[in-house]
């Protein structure tokens, strides 16, 4: 065997001295390869896999959602070692794209390498924990490793002073930025930072949140109260491998390049040896892949597998990196990293070009993608790149190879030239260096993330050299991915400008002739919007240059309005700070206050989440992470493409994927009497897992292929060929105007449907002014859970299975399962640990999944595992029901409002699913406002598309929603402000109890009007708005609005199981009917438990809370477990258990008694040992169902959002928002604080850049991470406060407690409202008036209000307006 051949040498270095060993060496030799420390049986590697799969074989931290590099769940250290210098360099990188063959003689660090159960946790993953920042966990291990990542970085660096014990050179503004690539959709980002963060030498520890070191408060903030940190604890790289490497290095050097059929890897270490393989009898485009990161397969996916791979990275020459006066020639496979490195050391336009480089991609992305690779894609695909964008307005140059050619190109000839082949090799830029006196270079780009992570709707670059009496001698304009194929240069724009004196008069024009230049293709999105973004950045730019001239005429810019009346948007920042900041770059800030209480210890108490270490280690077990059995199977889904078809057939391509197809599943192999149900809710319908015959909507199950391994199953999908025909088939319905047109709809049961109040027309007839026919739209939002749909099933004996579902309804799934099979629910075990994301997308959608998996199974007789991919997932789940609504609202004059009428349509999807109860919930969270009268008619619209399903605040979010629209338009009709007609519209207790009926409760528990009154009417509150009116007034191209919203949310309570053992040993197991989503159920079930049984021990039940575990979900073992949904479960759960407590209380007491009668104070040991001696019952289960008279609560929250509105790309920053939420007597602070907190973020997301796009057959187009856009740490609230607020005691209530799940998430509609505030204000100053209203005041704002409808409603030509009314008022001056 060669050195190149798939031997695997994998191992954890033995531990050395003080350092504890961290990583897996990757050393592909001719070795036997040694297993943690051991030898063992080789392992054959196709080249084909990535480090993640391999490193999967050994251990299950990495997690794998998205295989995009855009999560950063599966983020690894990864350590190269230099012979010649004896340096080692440390990088994070994303494992999904990684190949395994390209980290030959590295060492991998992951999460459970740094710290584990077995070892001791590291401070990183200690103060994760610690401070409550992992909640469903599955990205938890992501962001351990690029927290240390970032500490290893920032400890190298020798020109930093040493920290002082405990910390590390981190600083705060680099810990907040550590995380910006990381993904997260429970806590809300805001404890991951605080957690980051306390490793930084300049941070405040006072600053910090809620934690579990120190009492906020009340204890002072101390570094050795938290989690020792030790930089030089972890050795990242093991001394053998060093040797090896070393001992190798000659024999490396002069070793050919081999040819290997049973490998397929090849490194060249010269361009001769590659243009040799390039002319090899084997080399074929379709079936080997040139590589040097791999990183381009997150954007443009594989879609067939390669038998053969060359990496160019061993390429001498294209890693070259030569500065010398002319400028800096940077090698085709250097890092974009080291390109920003190598730049940031440099003059002004090295330096601005390295800025912008650091908002492409995300840090993981950065370390390992080529600068090269970038500039290959953006000239050969449709790619949006950055980089050529910046480079090319740089007057960079590139050098080529074509076979023995050398030709050296500028960037833009490059970009110009047809596509080029895979033989032609880029091998270096050159980016000349420019003299800095008499240069303007800035870069521009708006993209729906401030830190980068996103793709840009428009990036541009300009340079210009002026002469001395200030006229343009040269100018380069370049934009890119507004529409084009490739970064282009405005030469019209640039001849234009060329010569002259720059005036507004002179933008005006150039302006006038950029929109007729830059035109986006045909099919662009949102094309008028990134016009506008194009001309803003060049107004932008060219009226610095005019400021920065000493010509008379100056021009309001968006720089200037820093320093043109800046005020204190939040009392935490100085109008000093915000001269020098940016709004995105403002650190982020913290507050949370809550009352702790001891009357329930240890319930009530904020102890840190159950099983967070494990998590942050990556030790917790997912249904992914579960060792595939003998013979496993694997499978992936064949979608339909059509919204309404007949499906004729499936045929595969002619490739190397199909080849691994073992078979294809459909409904032709249901078992005989065994039914085609996909899901189904209560008693509203199912609905089908396979289409059969017909494909009622675009991305429903037609069949699954059947592979060896994941990855053939999902690369053997991509090669289905499906035949449809639509012959004697209706048009797809679509949209609910088509539903409502065809009379397509889902019937509404009367036991859910909800009830008007009052008499309408009367209340109409009360009203002194009307509006009639106002619309507003919500569109879908996609779950997001970072754990993707999985599923493991294997048949048993006797036509028994046992399934192991990521699933949020156990009992449903045991259910459908069984009714596939046509076997009886008692063969059916699914078993659920924990679920890695719910959010209503678990519930009925993980079902499809885990009934297909059981049909291929009972078929194969071997076990089957689905893991879906991203975009499979987000085009088969469904999510958010879209919402229309028109509305007729009479009010009085002083904004009393006397009735409402609402006609409703909601798209529903092909099946009922849970749509027929979001009527009630929609106008359940309506009726947070006293209507006068209220009447409505709703109608659920049946369309082909993806069933939309119960999603986090299912109907509540929209309901509260479209009431803050209408109370909104009815403020600006009065032209008075808004929170006067929100408080004017808020219920007394008599109208809530009429709105409610009983679920208003008992009067004193009414907390909303108190709650809004105290933020609302607080001088604060006043103060801040003064001071927004005053900056609105001061700056023209920022505004921004500030909005006080109210929230009120129903839940209902559901009969829940509950069953607790104690063991011999005194040790308890819990059972429970709900699943851990990240909500916090095993925590508190394990609190609730301690407190249950607390009254046999001495000190009330803390010493027992270190003895309960909380195990799986299992329908056999747990029966009429229900569903985890609707934010109670953990309160239902904590109650059956804290039944079946007092149940063992009851028979252990009697014992206690005689025992403590002849003693001291009895020890549970021994109580236990004595129940056992007398033989009593030490398990004990219940069965809690509501009390009749009270089956459903109000929750009630008000919320403050503060924004800043960019009104020359429509980008929002969230300046502040403060929250209080009415959590009653909480059980664990600490977990119902990262739920109010992540709920919110979550409604962020939606309110703001979650754009769920879908193409004219409704199959969804924003199918991952590169297109759809959750929040991410930058675009959070830069401070973010929460006041947990304890309502009046009630008995009915389990202990008194709240839900806190869903119910915070309607409050970040303030967030949508002060945006509004805010484009009012721009509208107002450019005198905008689009819209039926024509009227700066009134607009439709739909949500999501993404920045191209931010930009569209503040006006997409406020630049040309500007410029001339300043032209046409005076030609020498301009208003400033």
């Amino acid at each position: 065997m060669s050195e190149h051949e798939s031997a695997l040498t994998c191992l954890s270095a033995s531990s050395t001295h003080q350092h504890r060993s961290a990583s897996v060496a990757v050393s592909l030799s001719r070795l036997p390869p040694p297993r943690r420390g051991k030898r063992s049986d080789r392992h054959v590697l196709w080249p084909a896999k990535q480090q993640y799969h391999h490193l999967r074989h050994y251990s299950h931290e990495l997690k794998f959602p998205n295989a995009a590099g855009g999560c950063g769940a599966c983020v690894v250290l990864i350590s190269k070692y230099d012979p010649a210098t004896d340096e080692v360099t440390e990088f994070s990188a994303s494992s999904c794209l990684t190949l395994l063959h390209s980290v030959d003689r590295c060492s991998v660090t992951t999460t459970e390498g740094i710290g584990n159960t077995k070892d001791g946790y590291h401070s990183v993953q200690e103060r994760l924990a610690g401070f409550h920042a992992s909640q469903c966990g599955f990205c938890t291990p992501g962001m351990c490793m690029s927290m240390f990542s970032a500490l290893v970085k920032a400890n190298k660096k020798s020109e930093r002073p040493a920290p002082p014990a405990g910390f590390s050179k981190l600083t705060v503004s680099e810990a907040e930025r550590a995380v910006s690539g990381n993904l997260c959709r429970c806590t809300g980002y805001r404890p991951i930072v605080d957690a980051c963060k306390s490793f930084a030498a300049d941070v405040d520890l006072e600053d910090l949140g809620l934690n579990c070191f120190w009492k906020k408060g009340t204890e002072p903030a101390d570094v050795n109260k938290l989690p020792g940190y030790n930089s030089g604890a972890v050795c990242t790289f093991p001394e053998f491998l060093k040797s090896e490497i070393k001992s190798s290095v000659d024999q490396a050097n002069v070793a050919p390049v081999t040819v290997s059929d049973d490998n397929g890897w090849y490194h060249p270490k010269s361009i001769e040896e590659l243009y040799r393989l390039f002319d090899s009898n084997w080399f074929d485009e379709n079936s080997v892949k040139i590589v040097a990161s791999n990183t381009g397969s997150g954007v443009y996916k594989d879609q067939d597998l390669y038998d053969k791979y060359i990496d160019i990275k061993g390429i001498p020459e294209l890693s070259v990196i030569n500065r010398n006066s002319k400028g800096i020639e940077l090698g085709a496979v250097v890092s974009i990293s080291k390109v920003i490195e190598v730049l940031s050391d440099g003059n002004l336009v090295f330096r601005k070009i390295a800025d912008h480089l650091n908002k492409v991609a995300s840090p993981f992305v950065r370390n390992t993608a080529t600068i090269g690779g970038n500039i290959i894609m953006a000239q050969r695909l449709p790619f949006a790149s950055d980089i050529a964008t910046v480079l090319l307005a740089a007057g960079s140059v590139i050098t080529i190879q074509v076979a023995s050619k050398r030709i050296c190109l500028t960037l833009e000839e490059f970009l110009q030239q047809p596509p080029c082949d895979h033989r032609t090799l880029l091998l270096s830029i050159f980016v000349p260096d420019w003299a800095s006196d008499d240069i303007a270079f800035e870069t521009f780009r708006a993209a729906p993330r401030p830190f980068g992570n996103a793709v840009s709707y428009v990036n541009s670059a300009f340079l210009a050299r002026t002469s001395s009496d200030h006229l343009i001698e040269e100018i380069c304009l370049a934009f890119g991915a507004y529409g084009v194929e490739h970064a282009t240069r405005v030469r019209k724009v640039e001849n234009f400008l060329k010569g002259k004196l720059l005036s507004p008069s002179v933008i005006l024009e150039a302006v006038r002739l950029l929109k007729v230049t830059v035109s986006p293709s045909k099919g662009t999105a949102h094309p008028e919007y990134r016009i506008s973004l194009s001309v803003s950045f060049l107004f932008n730019f060219l009226s610095s240059l005019v400021n920065s001239s000493n010509v008379p005429v100056k021009v309001d810019t968006l720089n200037a309005s820093y320093t043109n009346g800046i005020t204190n948007g939040s009392t935490e920042y100085s109008p000093v700070e915000h001269l020098k900041v940016d709004s995105n770059d403002l650190p982020i800030r913290s507050r949370q206050e809550m009352v702790f209480s001891d009357e329930y210890k240890p319930v009530g108490k904020p102890i840190k989440k159950a099983g967070a270490e494990l998590q942050a280690s990556g030790e917790a077990i997912y249904v992914d992470d579960i060792p595939a059995p003998k013979d496993c199977l694997y499978g992936a889904f064949i979608y339909s493409t059509h919204p309404h078809a007949q499906v004729k057939g499936i045929k595969f391509k002619s490739s190397l994927a199909s080849e691994k197809v073992i078979t294809v599943i459909t409904a032709k192999d249901i078992p005989s009497g065994g039914e085609n149900v996909g899901s189904s809710f209560l008693t509203f319908g199912d609905e089908a897992l396979f289409a059969d015959p017909v494909a009622e909507f675009a991305g429903q199950n037609i069949g699954v292929v059947i592979a060896e391994t994941q990855r053939y199953a999902y690369m053997a999908a991509k090669q289905a060929v499906i035949e449809y025909s639509s012959e004697n088939l209706e048009p797809p319905i679509l949209t609910i105007e088509d539903a409502i047109q065809r009379n397509s709809y889902i019937q509404v049961p009367p036991f859910v449907a909800p009830k008007p109040v009052g008499n309408y027309i009367q209340g109409m007839s009360e009203a002194d002014h009307k509006i009639l026919s106002a619309e507003v739209k919500l569109e879908s939002q996609y779950y997001f859970y970072m754990e993707t749909q999985v599923a493991l099933a294997i048949p048993d004996e006797d036509n028994c299975i046992t399934i192991y579902s990521s699933t949020q309804m156990p009992e449903l799934t045991q259910n459908l399962v069984a009714r596939c099979l046509a076997i009886p629910f008692h063969n059916v075990r699914v078993i659920c640990r924990r679920v890695g994301g719910g959010f209503g997308g678990k519930a009925m959608k993980a079902t499809h999944i885990a009934c297909a998996c059981a049909i291929a199974a009972f078929k194969l007789r071997r076990p089957v595992k689905m893991y879906l991919d991203r975009k499979t997932d987000m085009i088969m789940a469904g999510g958010r029901h879209p919402v229309k609504v028109k509305y007729s609202v009479g009010f009085k004059s002083d904004g009393k409002i006397t009735a409402l009428h609402l006609d409703l349509g909601i798209n529903a999807g092909i099946s009922p699913d849970a749509s027929p109860v979001m009527p009630h919930a929609i106008i359940g969270a309506l009726k947070k406002y006293n209507w006068g009268n209220l009447a409505f008619d709703t109608k659920v619209c049946k369309t082909n598309v993806t069933s939309k399903s119960a999603m986090r605040a299912p109907g509540d979010v929209q309901g509260s929603f479209i009431a803050e629209a209408i109370i909104e338009h009815v403020a600006s009709v009065l032209s008075v402000d808004t929170n006067t007609i929100r408080k004017k519209n808020l219920h007394d207790f008599k109208s809530l109890a009429v709105f409610y009926g009983e679920s208003a409760g008992e009067a004193s528990t009414y907390s909303l009007v108190s709650m809004f009154d105290k933020l609302a009417l607080s001088p604060d509150y006043q103060r801040r708005a003064e001071m927004i009116e005053h900056f609105n007034n001061s700056n023209k191209w920022k505004k921004r609005g500030i909005s006080c919203v109210p929230g009120t949310y129903e839940v209902s309570l559901r009969p829940t199981p509950g069953k607790v053992s104690i063991m011999n040993d005194g040790s308890i197991a819990v059972e429970v009917g709900g699943v851990e989503i990240g909500q916090g159920l095993w925590t508190k079930v394990k609190q609730m438990a301690a407190f249950g049984l607390g009254q046999l021990c001495h000190d009330g039940g803390k010493c027992l809370l270190d003895k309960v575990r909380v195990i799986q979900a299992d329908t056999l073992s747990m029966i009429q477990g229900g569903m985890t949904a609707g934010s109670t479960t953990s309160e239902t759960s904590c109650e059956a258990v804290r039944k079946s407590c007092a149940v063992l209380v009851k028979r252990l007491k009697p014992i206690k008694e005689s025992l403590e009668a002849n003693a001291s104070p009895v020890k549970w040991s021994a109580l236990i040992a004595k129940a056992i001696m007398v033989s009593v019952n030490l398990s004990a289960q219940a069965y809690w169902t509501p009390d009749p008279s009270f089956t459903s609560y109000l929750n009630y929250g008000a919320a403050i959002s503060e924004v800043e509105v960019d009104v020359l790309t429509g980008a929002t920053t969230i300046l502040r928002s403060d929250l209080v939420y009415d959590c009653g007597q909480s059980l664990n602070p600490a977990v119902d604080l990262g739920q109010i907190e992540g709920s919110f973020v979550q409604g962020v997301g939606f309110f703001t850049n979650e754009d769920y796009a879908t193409n004219s057959d409704g199959l969804v187009i924003h199918d991952g991470t590169w297109t759809y856009k959750i929040p991410t740490v930058d675009t959070i609230p830069k401070q973010f406060n929460v006041e947990m607020f304890n309502s009046a005691r009630d008995q009915k209530r389990v202990l008194s407690s709240k839900a806190s799940g869903e119910p915070p998430l309607v409050l970040a509609s303030s967030v949508h409202c002060a945006m509004r505030e805010a484009i009012r204000a721009a509208r107002k100053e450019f005198s905008v008036c689009t819209g039926p209203a024509n009227s700066t005041a009134i607009f439709q704002m739909d949500v999501p209000a993404t920045m191209p409808i931010v930009k569209e409603l503040c006006g997409l030509d406020v630049v040309e307006r500007y410029l001339e009314s300043i032209s046409a008022t005076d030609p020498n001056t301009a208003k400033a």
